[in-house]
């Protein structure tokens, strides 16, 4: 505080005592610097005093640099994030090798004698052919559908996903997909069907390194040669000849669109499924076709002018399905494990197969209800032991078990050929005379199916007329076990019984069985197996395996056959079969069993 002094009038510097008492150890103050000019005396100088400035408020400016700090932060971190995430899924990327090297289900391809298409199982595969022998119109039905920008994207169309997107949320709902041919391909051949970002990150990783590794034209090569194209097939190649039985190089512009049209949805638009459906689909590629410049409006018109032939569904009837399950279960024994592709041509006759069905369902349909029958079996063989059609039931929806191969049944009076076939390698005749009379045997006795007895009759009448108490006698006069041989040599697997009703079939065996027994006489005494497999071959045409040769050669005594025949044919002539006489050579035995079985 400055005070006047009255002594001098000068001024003074006078500090507040409480200012002094805490400045006690403050230096002493130094005396002001007088000046002139203050009541004709020289005056102090005034101290001056540092003038503080009022702190600036924070503004806009500052906020923006935290901000943008903030930013740049967080675009560090989230790529640092970003990055590890990425770095993580790429550690858990599939084995690339499956790109050589992929697993699948062989195909079984079945014909029939004459070349006919029976069935076929399994995917189909085509073999594979590269982009450049492609026609060009199948590669442009691609690019106008699938991928308008793949010889210009790296992987990933940007343009045309922002494009896609856009165009989705414009109509609300998903009418445009984004994915690229390199994206399927990663995803078809590496990836699952899960829609997780692991698997998206994943996708777009093998992308990138797709079209690293790749031309333009291997990637087309891989994807049109690998992609599933409905009913079965893999691949254009397969999928041409499927459809159109053709090669395809061969494929118009019509067939190559309706192809291209199969990506977005095989099974949905195979022309073998819905022709019209997959019209439609063809039509709206051809479209794309001219909007992507490949076509002119006038060509997409002509090409839809030519139109399509589909080659039919070769769909196994059902009647053939007893057939195919049989054959099936042998080709392993043949060519071991069913590892490729396969083709087999099998004895089955497709025309006499049919007649064969239609027969059997009459049949039942007729006379099943008289002796209480709903089921029946049928097997036609060549005397060489070749199936040409075969029946395992009344319909194989119904039931799959096969009564021509698995059923064993009493086979009655039709085992009689063998108890004869016994009694003449035993010495006997058909001029041989025996009682028709009533016999016991080990307390059983046989009787005739009406129950009446005919005196003495030779043997071939009696054959013919099917009397069981002679038929009975000859197994005992050349010996069950003789009996049992001769069933053993001509093919019966079975266990026999070893009592006197052996001789009137009361053992089992299944019908392919005894047809292959009876075709033993038709073969002239020579050994049948049966079978229905000719050959087995890759579809590039190398054996695998052909049937060679038809039994173990001959069994029975050419004598013995002649003597059989006659016998055989007097069954249809004159005996118990004449029902099956047609006015032509035919030889056979009846044979019926307990309840009809």
């Amino acid at each position: 505080m400055i005070k006047k002094s009255p002594r001098d009038g000068n001024r003074r510097l006078d500090i507040p005592s409480a200012e002094r008492a805490a400045g006690k150890s403050r230096k002493k103050p130094t005396k002001p610097r007088l000046t002139k000019g203050d009541g004709g005396g020289a005056k102090p100088a005034r101290k001056k005093t540092a003038v503080k400035k009022p702190a600036k408020k924070p503004g806009h400016k500052s906020l923006l640099a935290k901000m943008f700090t903030f930013c740049v932060l967080a675009v560090v971190w989230g790529g640092v994030a970003v990055g590890g995430l990425v770095a993580w899924y790429a550690l858990d990327l599939p084995d690339i090798d499956k790109l050589s090297a992929t697993t699948r289900q062989p195909s079984l391809t079945l014909f029939d004698r004459h070349g006919e298409t029976i069935a076929t199982y399994g995917n189909l595969y085509g073999r594979p052919i590269q982009a450049g022998e492609m026609p060009a119109a199948l590669i442009q039905a691609v690019m106008a559908t699938e991928d308008r920008r793949f010889f210009e994207h790296f992987g990933i169309d940007v343009i045309g996903l922002t494009r896609a997107m856009w165009t989705n949320l414009r109509r609300g709902r998903v009418v445009q997909g984004g994915s690229t041919i390199t994206q399927q391909i990663a995803k078809n051949l590496f990836l699952t069907p899960d829609r997780t970002l692991k698997r998206k990150v994943q996708e777009a990783l093998l992308s990138f390194w797709l079209e690293h590794k790749f031309t333009k034209d291997e990637l087309l090569t891989i994807y049109l040669n690998r992609v599933y194209l409905g009913a079965g097939t893999y691949g254009i190649s397969s999928a041409a000849n499927r459809y159109f039985g053709k090669n395809v190089r061969d494929l118009s512009v019509y067939e190559s669109a309706m192809i291209a049209g199969l990506l977005k949805a095989p099974s949905r638009f195979a022309p073998t499924r819905n022709l019209d459906l997959a019209k439609s689909r063809t039509a709206q590629v051809l479209a794309n076709m001219v909007n992507a410049g490949y076509l002119t409006p006038e060509a997409a018109k002509v090409a839809r002018g030519v139109g399509v032939q589909v080659k039919a569904q070769n769909a196994p009837a059902a009647s053939t399905r007893y057939f195919i399950d049989w054959v099936l279960s042998q080709v392993p024994d043949y060519v071991g494990a069913v590892d490729d592709d396969l083709v087999v041509t099998t004895t089955l006759d497709l025309s006499l197969q049919k007649i064969a069905e239609t027969d059997l369902v009459e049949l039942v349909d007729k006379a099943g209800e008289q002796v209480d029958a709903r089921q029946a079996g049928l097997v036609s063989m060549a005397p060489g032991g070749a199936v040409r059609a075969m029946v395992g039931g009344r319909d194989y929806a119904d039931s799959q078990f096969n009564r021509a191969t698995q059923a064993r049944r009493q086979p009655g009076s039709s085992f009689k050929m063998m108890v004869y076939l016994a009694g003449l390698e035993s010495g006997l005749t058909p001029d041989d005379i025996l009682p028709d009379a009533p016999i016991e045997i080990e307390g059983w006795s046989p009787k005739n199916y009406n129950g009446k007895f005919n005196g003495p009759m030779k043997l071939s009448q009696a054959f013919i007329r099917s009397i069981n108490s002679i038929a009975v006698r000859v197994s005992e006069k050349a010996g069950r076990a003789k009996v049992r041989e001769v069933a053993r040599r001509l093919g019966l697997t079975t266990r026999l019984p070893n009592g006197p009703a052996l001789a009137l079939g009361v053992g089992e065996a299944s019908l392919i069985e005894m047809t292959a027994a009876y075709a033993v006489l038709a073969n002239q005494g020579n050994g049948v197996w049966a079978y229905g497999i000719e050959e087995i071959r890759t579809p590039e045409g190398e054996i695998l395996y052909q049937r060679m040769g038809s039994g173990p050669g001959r069994i029975i005594a050419k004598g013995n056959v002649a003597r059989m025949h006659e016998m055989l044919a007097g069954v249809i002539r004159e005996g118990t079969g004449r029902s099956a006489n047609i006015g032509r050579p035919i030889a056979g035995k009846t044979g019926t069993s307990q309840d009809f079985r």
